[in-house]
């Protein structure tokens, strides 16, 4: 292996001293232009590659986030990084992007990885409740698609109670009387609020339920969907991956959505309206979030926020063909 180059020989190819390509390679101080090209094409012509480490030591900071999210299959998590990282990008960021796969203790792991990576801030949108590791941890830290009440973190999220009682409002008004809900895990904050819409409507409404609990998963819907024996007039899932699912357990035993019965989802992923039926669902501004939580901590690192600031998004329903309408029925 050959020995890696040091800012000793690019400053020999630069012809400029060692202090200048230090001054250049972290940008402590203004270099003249025609030196900062010099320096520039012997770093090129080099292949020489900072120690983003050593550098980190010397001032202070790394220009590396981290986000925590529980499974990157999930398109929703996919579109949330999106958001972030693009914005994190133009601020000359980069994002380190950690799965957990849905597990508590490897979510620990993981903080305890990006904190020896020495990261400037980290996102999380994870499953966890870990404010006592948190308050030990200090640096900045927003929380994505929950809602934390203590005043010393910031979070981005969207109404999901909110989503899912306008969603079964709709249904209501379209004669939907008999319902299946199935859930996501009751660790996950999104679902604990949707399951909470939907017990409040049916003490309000009086109407014919179960509730299945599942997981956000294609897989989850396809079990689910096959324990359904008697037909609602309607399956609500508490996401779209659930929805999917539920509808192809559907077609495997020949029942038609929506002509036997409605299926809706929750999220609007990228493949809802070219899914077969296309699903109604609710839909939450995703790459948005991912977006505002990467501003959020952008802001909070460069001290441009004397307070912890929160973003609280609003969904909209979205109504397809995997809902009939038998409003005038």
């Amino acid at each position: 292996m050959p020995d890696k180059i040091t800012i000793k020989e690019i400053a020999k190819e630069a012809g400029v001293s060692i202090s200048t390509v230090s001054r250049v390679i972290n940008g402590s101080s203004p270099v003249k232009k025609e030196t900062k090209e010099k320096v520039l094409n012997a770093i090129n012509k080099l292949n020489y590659y900072p120690d983003a480490l050593a550098r980190s030591l010397r001032v202070g900071y790394t220009d590396t986030i981290g986000i925590i999210i529980p499974n990157i299959a999930n398109p929703f998590f996919a579109t949330l990084v999106r958001g972030a990282e693009d914005y994190l990008r133009s601020k000359g960021y980069s994002l380190i992007i950690c799965n957990s796969d849905n597990a508590v203790d490897q979510e620990k792991k993981l903080f305890n990885i990006l904190a020896e990576k020495k990261v400037d801030g980290i996102l999380y949108s994870g499953i966890g409740d870990h404010l006592e590791k948190f308050n030990h941890i200090n640096i900045p830290i927003v929380f994505i698609d929950r809602v934390i009440k203590d005043n010393r973190f910031s979070y981005v999220c969207s109404n999901h109670y909110k989503g899912m009682e306008d969603l079964l409002n709709y249904l209501f008004e379209t004669n939907h009387k008999r319902y299946v809900f199935i859930s996501g895990k009751k660790e996950i904050f999104s679902a604990v609020e949707r399951l909470r819409a939907f017990g409040n409507f049916v003490k309000k409404n009086k109407i014919e339920y179960k509730i299945l609990e599942g997981e956000y998963t294609y897989e989850s819907g396809l079990i689910n969907g096959k324990k359904i024996k008697k037909l609602p007039d309607v399956v609500v899932c508490s996401n779209d991956l659930i929805a999917y699912g539920v509808i192809e357990s559907f077609k495997e035993r020949k029942i038609k959505v929506p002509q036997d019965v409605s299926v809706t989802g929750y999220d609007d992923i990228t493949f809802s309206k070219m899914f077969s039926p296309a699903l109604t669902t609710v839909r939450q501004p995703i790459y948005e979030m991912g977006k505002i939580s990467a501003e959020i901590i952008h802001r909070l690192l460069i001290k441009k926020d004397d307070y912890i600031p929160v973003k609280l998004f609003q969904n909209q329903v979205i109504v397809r063909e995997s809902t009939r309408n038998p409003r005038n029925k």
